[in-house]
């Protein structure tokens, strides 16, 4: 078999599917051999876009997901989605080609150095120098991806191997690492806490999704009956309309979890990671509270505050080692009441069309037999969906968490719809972000994917906007986007319908259109352009310190 053959063989052995790409001279003999593979391989067009939906495709199904590249620019490309799924334990295996081994070094064309490039950003890259070692890379980059925290890993494929023939290789796919339960002694602790705490809260953040332990957790916050605050990554962990859910805490968090988070003497983070976005001032992070920490990944525990017991090991499995009967009843009264009197209000004056109040009606009436999947961007309008769509399970909000990517988007919603074509999958995007990847309708296009696109333009960089008003004293710096093209004749263009919302009357129609309409959908809503996303946890500033809208 020649190296391509073996390729495609080997990652059939592990279980792939589907594969995004875009073809090159240094990856074409892979692409040869795809042409008689049972692999479906998607067509994106920029590089980035294939990272980011083999990122979203994993986040959905479960499994690792499969990015494909040239050398070049077409592996430097791949990177700013290989970083995505590096900061936010998403579980890839991104393949390059590469010049050929003697030219290595040679600045031949096409020729960088991805092995070196990519590694502050994946788990592991590989470089292959000898096709007998091929089938093995891939079975090692597999596990390595999907083992313990996962990750992406990069297998560098220089030409010379994909052209060579090898008789009779072998093939050892689907090789995992399980993780342990946490150690007897510190669940032990771990309950002890829980049973002589008075103000306990649960802080749950994307490693209960990692984990599969959605249901542990919520068995957990039930059996103990203590309230939940969850991260960005969180969110869904515990469902957004369950009573016991305060909501997501930090920058843009409810005042309801930030001021449990404040005040609560037992922290129990779970699958979480104390980042700046959620801690603020870290020194005055949950000031009075003890700390259990849970997480498969040692480096976290106790990495940004010190854990008073640190649990190690697969978090669906310690969970249903602390269940407790606690008297909690005036603690939970009191964030109940706080859930209650800070609740957001949608009631914004004016005509222009309100995007919390949008998104509220769409989750609201979303909700049913139909699975909805929601994507978004970063900005203004990734906090507004945070904040004001509820969400069942973790796996249906697709955000970029940790690297904050700009265009993740529209090429994550492809990589869900294509994960689970059942699914009702809306993309929200804002203008700026959308920008960033246009190209990938296209893609939508190609393969009738039935993917709704709303778009929030309000003719800015809205959250960098928001930071200029509020902290740089309306020193507008280079945020002005009002010369954006109509964005409506953009999506017809590429052969997908369209329409406009300009006014706040027209909305229930629109979002009608959204549930309703077979294949995809554009939809160009218009909101103002000094609208904030509130409450906002100032730099520098603790989680007690929000502002609101009413104190600026």
């Amino acid at each position: 078999m020649k190296g391509s053959e073996i390729l495609i063989k080997a990652l059939e052995a592990e279980g792939v599917d589907t594969i995004f790409g875009y073809p090159g001279g240094a990856i074409m003999p892979v692409y040869d051999a795809l042409y008689d593979s049972q692999l479906k391989h998607i067509l994106v067009r920029h590089e980035q876009a294939a990272a980011l939906a083999a990122d979203a495709y994993a986040r959905v199904t479960g499994k690792v997901g499969v990015c494909l590249a040239t050398s070049g620019p077409g592996a430097t490309n791949l990177i700013t989605g290989i970083a995505n799924a590096f900061l936010d334990s998403v579980p890839m295996v991104a393949i390059t080609g590469q010049v050929p081994a003697a030219y290595i070094g040679t600045d031949a064309f096409q020729e960088v150095d991805i092995f070196g490039i990519s590694m502050p950003v994946v788990k592991h890259s590989f470089l292959v120098r000898r096709i007998e070692d091929l089938a093995d890379t891939v079975a090692k980059a597999f596990k390595i991806a999907r083992s313990g925290r996962p990750g992406p890993v990069l297998i560098d494929l220089p030409k010379n191997i994909t052209v060579a023939d090898l008789p009779n290789p072998q093939f050892n796919g689907n090789q995992v690492e399980l993780l342990s339960r946490g150690e007897a002694k510190q669940l032990a602790t771990a309950r002890a806490m829980i049973q002589e705490a008075k103000k306990p809260l649960v802080y749950a953040g994307g490693g209960v999704r990692i984990a599969g332990a959605t249901e542990e957790l919520r068995a957990f916050v039930e059996a103990c009956g203590m309230p939940c605050v969850t991260t960005l990554h969180g969110i869904g962990s515990i469902q957004g309309d369950h009573e016991l859910c305060l909501g997501m805490l930090g920058m843009h968090g409810t005042r309801a979890a930030n001021m449990a988070v404040q005040e609560c003497d037992l922290l129990i983070a779970v699958g979480a990671r104390f980042d700046d976005r959620v801690t603020g001032k870290l020194a005055e992070f949950a000031p009075h509270a003890r700390v259990v920490h849970m997480d498969g990944d040692p480096c976290e525990v106790s990495k940004m505050r010190a854990a008073d017991c640190g649990i190690v090991g697969d978090i669906k499995v310690s969970l249903n080692f602390l269940h407790a009967e606690l008297e909690i009843d005036e603690w939970v009264s009191t964030c109940m009441q706080r859930k209650e009197q800070f609740q957001f209000k949608y009631d914004a004056p004016g005509e222009l069309v309100y995007a919390p109040s949008f998104l509220k009606e769409l989750s609201d009436r979303s909700k049913g037999e139909e699975n909805t999947i929601v994507s978004c961007d970063v900005g203004q309008h990734q906090m507004w969906v945070a904040q004001h769509v509820s969400f069942d399970m973790p796996n249906n909000h697709l955000t970029s968490g940790g690297l904050g990517t700009m265009g993740f988007g529209l090429p994550a919603a492809i990589g869900a719809q294509l994960a689970s074509p059942e699914s009702r999958v809306v993309c929200v995007s804002g203008d700026g972000s959308f920008m960033m990847n246009v190209q990938e309708l296209a893609t939508i296009k190609r393969y009738n994917l039935p993917i709704k696109i709303v778009l929030f333009d309000n003719s800015a960089l809205g959250m960098v906007r928001q930071w200029q008003e509020l902290f740089f004293e309306k020193r507008y710096s280079e945020v002005d986007l009002s010369d954006n093209p109509d964005f409506a004749k953009v999506a017809d263009a590429f052969g997908i319908p369209s329409f406009r919302v300009e006014k706040r009357s027209e909305v229930s129609d629109a979002i009608t259109r959204i549930l309703t309409e077979e294949g995809p959908l554009f939809v160009h809503v218009i909101i103002d352009t000094a609208a904030n996303v509130w409450p906002l946890v100032p730099p520098g500033k603790n989680n007690s310190e929000m502002l609101e809208e009413a104190t600026v």
